[in-house]
Formats: C-alpha cells, structure tokens, sequence
C-alpha cells in the first residue's frame, strides 16, 4: 500500500509538474517573506535549559532578589590617580543618559571608598603608610602650600637638601627619581602621561587592582532589535570617547557581562551561519554533481532542498518564536540531511533510467522500489529528533521539534518537486550503470573474509570500551565563545575578581546572621578560597586603625591645610626647574650607584624641561598636578575616622548583599584556577554537599552539564527504543532489527572512543552530534537492510553505494562548513558530527554488509532473469 501510495504521488507530480512547480515556488516564496521578516535568535544560555529543574529555581529566586547588572564596565590606566579619575568621569557621564541605563554604580570606587580606603588596608600597611607621612610632613606641607609645578620642583630640591644634610642618603631616592624620570620623559616626548604620587608613598609599583576600576550598568535592552544591548554598549563607548579618558588619563575603557557577551556571541554566529550555510550549499552542488553527473538532475534536488529548507524554517519560526544557540545549526543540519532524501531518489532513478529508456516508466520504477526504504528512513530520522522533545535540554528540545518536522518536510519535497522538476527538465537516459563497480574486490574480500571481520570489529571496540568511562565533558558555556571577542578576553582577565567573579557560588539566606554562619561553614571546605557577606566589607581592627590616624592627625593636619603661597609665573617656574636641576647635578657628582645615576638623568630632564617652550611646562603641571591635589584631597579625607558599620555603607552596595526583608547573599569562590573544569567540578559538588540550596554561576554550570548529559542519555534512550519499535513494525523480523542496530551502536561507540583518544571534549554544543549520529545512521542502515531483503547482492559496489556514499559527502560538506565557523560552539558540533558521520558511514558501508552476508532470496539481474528462477539462499 506504501509503495503504491509514493508510486502515485511520484506519477501524479510528474503528470502536473506545472502546478506543482507553481505551488512550490509560491510556498518557497511566502516562506522566504516570512524568515526574513520574523528570523530572530536568543543568545541568551540560561535559557536553553528548562525553567522546572528544582536548581533552576533556585537560582531564579537568587537572580530575581539580586538582579545581574548586565555589562560590567572595566576601566584601566597606567595611575591609580588616573584610574580613579577616568572612572569617576565616566560613571558621572553614564548617570546622565536615562534613556539607555537603568542604573550605574560604581562597587569599588566613589566617595565613601576614598573617604574609607584606609581602614581597608591591613593594620601594618597603615602603620607604614601613617608613620611614612608623618615624616614627610614638611613635603607635603611644602607640596600643600604650593600644589603647581615650581611647588613639585621645589619639593624635589628640598629631599636633596636631605641628601647633603645626611638625613638620607642618595639612594633612597632611587625610586621617587625613577617615577619623575618617566615623567618627565614622556612628557618631552610629547606623551599623555601622569606621575603617581600612590606609587611615590607606596615604594613600589601599584598593585594591578588599584589600576583597574569598575562601573555596573543596567542597560535598557531592545529585544526588537538583532543585538539588545547594541545601543547601551555604543553609548558606553561613545561617552568614554566623547571624555577623551585615552587622551586624558590614559585610560583603556572594556565591557563584559552577559549583555555585551551574548551580542559578540550573536555577532559571530550571525556572520558564521550565513557564510556556512553558502559554503553548505556550494558544497553540495559540487557533491550533486558528482553523485547525478546531471544538472538537470541536480537542478531537481537543489530546488527540492531549497524549497524544503525556507519552509522549514518558517515553520521553526511559528513553533519556537526565537531560534536558541543550539536549534541555529538546524539550517546546515537541513542541508546535510534533507539533500539525502532527494540523492537516494535521484541515483535510484539513474540506475532504472539505465535499465528502461521510457522516463515515466523509469520514475515510477524507482518510486517503487526506493519508496518504502526512503519513508522508512525518514520515519526514522525524524522519530530520532523527535526523541529530543522529552528532555529538560530545551536547546535540544527545539532543535528537535524544527528539525523532525524538516526530515518529514524534505521526504516529501523529494518524491514531490524532484520527480515535477525532472518531468520538466527531462534529462537524458542513463549511457552506462551507476555504482562502484572498481569496488568489486573489496566486496568480494569483505564476504569471503566476513566472520573474521565481524570478531575483529567487535573485539576492537570491545577493547575501546574502558575509553567510555574516560570520555571528557566541559560545561562552561564560556569556552564555546570566541576567546578573541573583547568581552570574553576581559572576562577570563578578570576570573577570581571578588567583585567581579563569574565563577562562584551563592547562597540565598534568611538573616544576614545566616548567610555569616553559611559563609563560615563553606569557608572551612578546602576547595574554597574565601567566602563573602554583606560583613566582609566591615574592616577589622578599625580600633587600632583608627588610634594610628587619630595619633597622626593632628600633624599632618596643619602639613595639609597651610597658607597657600601665591601662583607663581612661568619665570618663576623655571627658575625652580633650574634650581632643582643644578641642585640634583651637584649632589650626583661622580658619584655611582642606582640614586646618582638616576640623579643625573632626572638633573638633565629638569634642564631639557626649563629650556623647552611654556606649553611643554603647561603639559608637565597637567602630568604632576592634578593627581596631587587629587591624593592631598582624599588624605584629608581620610583623616578624620569614624568606624565602619553596615548603616555607614553605601545603599548601592548594600543592596547588592542585603534586602530589605532582610535577606542576604553569601558568595563563595574557589579554590584553584577558575578555568580548570576539574577544579570548578570539585568546587561546585563540595558547596552543595555543605549547602544544598547553594546556586550560582558555577552550580548552575555544574548542574547544567549534568542536565544536559542526563537528556542526552534519556533522548539516546528513546531515540533508540523508538527506532527500534517502527523497525519491527515495518521490518516484522527481530534478527533484522538487530542488524540495523548493531552497527548503528557500534558507530556510536567508536565516536566516543575516538573523542576520548584524541582529547576531543563533548560541550554543550557538539553532543547532539550523538543522537544525531542515530538518525542519519539509521536511514543509511535502512537502505541496506531493505536492499538486502529485496535480495541485492555485491552491494558495496551497488547504485546504493553511490548514493550513501555522496550523501554522506553532501552530509560532511555542511558539517564541514560549521567545523571552519569562527563560533567555536559551532565549530566543536561540526567536527563532532563530521566525525560520526565518518563512523556511521562506516559501519554502513563496510561493516553492514559484512554482518548481514549472503540474503535470503538472491534478486535476478535482467540478464539472469531470462535464465529461470535462481535457487533460494539458506536462512
């Protein structure tokens, strides 16, 4: 009943190849109207899993008390002073444009950290840095009274005065000389530069984190839009330009968060999808040609596939709304897999065309006899992505759902618009046979050789199975982004960031008192670094800090705030250069060590510097000034101490850790290098073991990988039992189920044996490959089994051959093009699928045959027919 079914839908379409050109050109074009109007992808990862999981939940109710900000602004400069400046600027800037962010704020920065940023050293940093300053009270009166450049210049001749007074010796200002030689030497040059006066008291190079400050915005995102964080991420860049910070302060300005990371992701797979779906498609042409040999034949199947293609995609559109990262590679998959429906069809028609030169009877011939393994194997095939609908994967789940309906939709493009095409084309007869008839030796070794192949295939992949056990799994959905994209190199710049972590665990306590004694639990777990509450930004020893200030105070007190001298003019600037320089001359001598030479070079930059025009001087004050007056302002500040308490901090800061329903977030960082998955797994099964409700980037990255693993496994499962179950329905033979199947496991197994050998990880992205591997093996299996029921012998050098062979070829040349993606997630699913399809094409071609051996009822050739009845083969 099938194959007369497909025998005349094939006859009717080629009797109306008109209308049902017509018809399919109009659907293509309606559909193409609509996939170009409504085509829309999400990028957004948490939403390829399903909202239900319990961990989900949790780390919903988490997000929704403590929203993500969404881009994360990173602002660097070669100063702290300028560091702090640029950032202020640009935080300032950003809170004036309500129509592109919802809030700005700055964590680490801001007046209360300036005020404060004492009591947040350890006790012997300020004790040093107290006791530093109280010495150096006179300079820094001198420097307070006259914050201009002839003040900087004075101030260096009055540590020489030291130097000959033998208060200090000459190498002692080996270090103040060297920050005043680069300076100065930056500014001759005509360089934006800054002197630090931190680094001056510091003794040393600032630490990195005091180079780098943050600002959190909360975009208005436009989800109509192809990119939603697009206009919120130009602003950002056109203020830090508009304020000149590179020219100004130096300042180098990066973005990072989900918001900017998810548009540089869609950027990629936007550019990357389009260009492989052209190399997919220009590939297979070339693949057509050299399976059909035709282009008229070739025209047929091409028009079928496109036409199958644009259809199904709108119907993706109206089923998902939105396509996700994963359902995305359904165009390439279409065009990998939908052209095979149409090459079986095609090269069956040249081998009958070959033996019958009448064209209707040739369509109808291989209606007959390709229809029933065609619809079985897309029957298949579509029941193996339909097995993805059950899972928690809704990446997968969708992919499924578009990419089912796309193997029903190109079933019935290929015995509709292929045969409707070749009645119009009507290409010319077949000269000579169609298969591989140079195969012929290996066929015949295969069979004569076929239990020693069957025990050798089997013990091999037998031996392979402890690889299974070994086979690696990474889950951070980080590294299927392009590792140049700027926010995913700003993001692995700043893994381990307290302030800034992507890579930690939190915790959703009742009372801050909760979240302390959570915290103090995890902190004692060896995979944890440190653990944080709203009280870890409570300093300790404030007591003792404060008495050293306060001892201090008095003094440095009337050093800052003395008479101010009046505003020297240009001459009397130079007069001080000069005066210095001489000075530094003198005191160096003949003399060698680190602080002469320095003196020396410092002593012939002042006199280059007095010598040069009174912009260059104006460009020096710029350099040594205003971060003077900047560090004087906030040691003033910093002067009169209070303690710290929890009402003492900054709301915005305290609603990051506390709610008003007293609520509270407990973070925990691990222990190792964040991006070791070994490390992150350790670290996120130790937090829930201590902390069950524990949730957070890396729970939700551990719990995601086990999610998606357990959906492949379940999406395995039922792929398999479905697969089996039409199988025996159709084949109504449990041995001929088995012989399907086995070579479909064994491919199966080999993959995964290969990905372990060669270090290839499976990801979020690449193990669909799996389940995929069962329906695109499964249809190349069919073929075989019903060619063999049918009595076909020699078939690896059969026109069947020839068709699994360049499908497969058609198959390789999509995934090729997303193997060559600059989207890494991309790339991995394509060299994970072009490796399983080389796998199950084996096992088709080479091992199938092997297993199946001589069939029950031998077909007769036309020649042999002539002859009588062949004998029967044993069972």
């Amino acid at each position: 009943m099938l194959k007369s079914a497909i025998v005349g839908v094939v006859d009717f379409c080629a009797q109306r190849r008109w209308w049902v050109l017509i018809f399919g050109i109009l659907l293509a074009v309606a559909a193409l109207a609509y996939d170009v109007t409504r085509f829309s992808i999400t990028t957004d990862t948490e939403k390829l899993i399903s909202d239900d999981l319990p961990w989900r939940q949790r780390q919903s109710a988490l997000s929704e008390a403590f929203p993500d900000k969404g881009i994360l602004v990173v602002v660097s400069a070669p100063t702290p002073e300028d560091a702090e400046a640029a950032t202020s600027a640009l935080q300032q800037e950003l809170s004036k444009h309500s129509d592109l962010f919802r809030t700005v704020v700055q964590p680490d920065g801001g007046e209360f950290f300036q005020r404060n940023g004492l009591l947040f050293e350890p006790l012997p940093s300020v004790q040093k840095s107290i006791t530093g300053l109280s010495s150096a009270d006179f300079l820094i009166g001198s420097l307070a009274a006259d914050p201009t450049l002839r003040g900087v210049a004075k101030a260096l001749g009055y540590a020489i005065d030291g130097v000959e007074g033998g208060d200090i010796k000459l190498d002692q200002l080996a270090w103040p000389l060297s920050l005043a030689d680069r300076t100065l030497r930056d500014v001759l040059a005509g360089k934006p530069t800054t002197f630090s006066w931190q680094a001056l008291v510091q003794g040393s190079q600032p630490q990195a984190a005091r180079l780098r400050h943050f600002i959190e915005v909360e975009p208005i995102l436009d989800f109509s839009a192809l990119q939603p964080g697009r206009k919120a991420t130009d602003g950002i860049r056109r203020a830090a330009a508009d304020l000149k910070l590179g020219e100004k302060f130096g300042a180098n300005v990066q973005l990072t968060g989900t918001v900017p990371m998810n548009d540089d992701q869609f950027s990629v797979i936007r550019q990357s999808a389009l260009r492989d779906t052209l190399i997919a498609l220009f590939g297979t042409l070339i693949i057509l040609w050299l399976a059909l040999r035709s282009w008229k034949i070739v025209t047929a199947v091409f028009f079928s596939v496109i036409v199958g293609l644009a259809v199904t995609a709108a119907l993706g559109i109206v089923m998902v709304g939105a396509f996700n990262l994963i359902s995305i590679a359904f165009f390439v998959l279409f065009v990998g897999l939908g052209v095979d429906f149409g090459i079986q069809f095609s090269v069956r028609y040249r081998s009958e065309r070959h033996e019958c030169s009448d064209f209707r009877e040739s369509l109808r011939r291989a209606a007959r006899k390709v229809g029933a393994p065609l619809s079985l194997a897309a029957a298949a095939t579509a029941v193996a992505f339909f097995s993805f609908l059950p899972t928690s994967y809704r990446g997968l789940f969708e992919l499924g759902l578009i990419a089912g309906c796309g193997m029903l939709i190109a079933f019935l493009c290929s015995i509709t618009l292929v045969p409707a095409m070749l009645a119009l084309l009507k290409p010319p007869g077949e000269p000579a046979p169609v298969g591989f008839s140079s195969l012929a030796p290996l066929d015949n070794f295969l069979q004569r050789h076929r239990i020693a192949v069957i025990a050798g295939t089997i013990l091999v992949v037998l031996a392979g199975t402890p690889l299974l056990f070994r086979l690696p799994f990474d889950f951070n959905p980080i590294n299927l982004q392009n590792p140049h994209a700027a926010s995913v190199v700003t993001y692995r710049e700043l893994q381990g960031n307290p302030l800034t972590s992507g890579d930690d665990a939190e915790v959703l306590a009742s009372s801050l008192t909760e979240a302390d004694s959570i915290a103090k639990r995890l902190a004692a777990l060896p995979e944890v670094s440190r653990t944080l509450t709203l009280n870890s930004f409570i300093p300790d020893q404030q007591d003792q800090k404060i008495a050293v200030i306060k001892a201090a105070a008095p003094r440095l007190h009337g050093a800052l705030n003395p008479k101010r001298d009046p505003a020297p003019t240009d001459k009397d600037t130079v007069d001080a250069i000069r005066s210095t320089a001489q000075h530094l001359s003198k005191v160096a001598g003949p003399a060698t060590g680190p602080g002469a030479e320095a003196a020396r070079r410092v002593s012939d930059l002042l006199t280059r510097l007095a010598e040069a025009d009174a912009a260059t001087r104006t460009s020096a004050e710029f350099a040594f000034v205003p971060p003077l007056n900047h560090d004087l302002n906030q040691l003033r500040n910093s002067l009169d101490r209070q303690l710290v308490t929890i009402q003492a901090l900054p709301a915005n800061l305290v609603r990051d850790w506390l709610l008003p329903d007293g609520r509270a977030r407990v973070e925990a960082l691990p222990k190792g290098n964040p991006q070791d998955n070994s490390v992150m797994r350790r670290f996120a099964t130790a937090v829930m073991a201590a902390e069950p409700s524990a949730t957070g980037p890396a729970i939700s990255l551990y719990q995601s990988g086990r999610t998606v693993i357990d959906a492949f496994i379940e999406a395995g499962a039922l792929a398999l039992g479905a697969i089996a179950i039409l199988l025996l329905i159709a084949l109504r033979r449990v041995t001929d189920v088995l012989l399907t199947l086995i070579p479909l496991l064994l491919a199966g197994a080999v993959t995964l044996e290969i990905c372990t050998l060669t270090g290839t990880a499976m990801n979020f992205a690449n193990i669909i490959a799996l389940p995929l591997l069962l329906g695109v093996g499964v249809a190349f299996k069919i073929y075989y089994i019903m060619a063999w029921r049918e009595g076909q012998t020699s078939l690896l050098q059969s026109s069947l051959t020839r068709a699994v062979v360049f499908s497969a070829m058609t198959t390789g040349v999509a995934f090729g093009s997303m193997w060559s993606s600059n989207y890494p997630g991309m790339s991995s699913m394509g060299k994970m699928m072009a490796l399983a399809l080389l796998c199950t094409m084996a096992a088709a071609v080479l091992f199938q045959p092997v297993l199946m051996g001589p069939p029950r009822q031998v077909r007769a050739t036309p020649a042999q027919r002539s002859a009588g009845p062949l004998p029967r083969a044993a069972e």
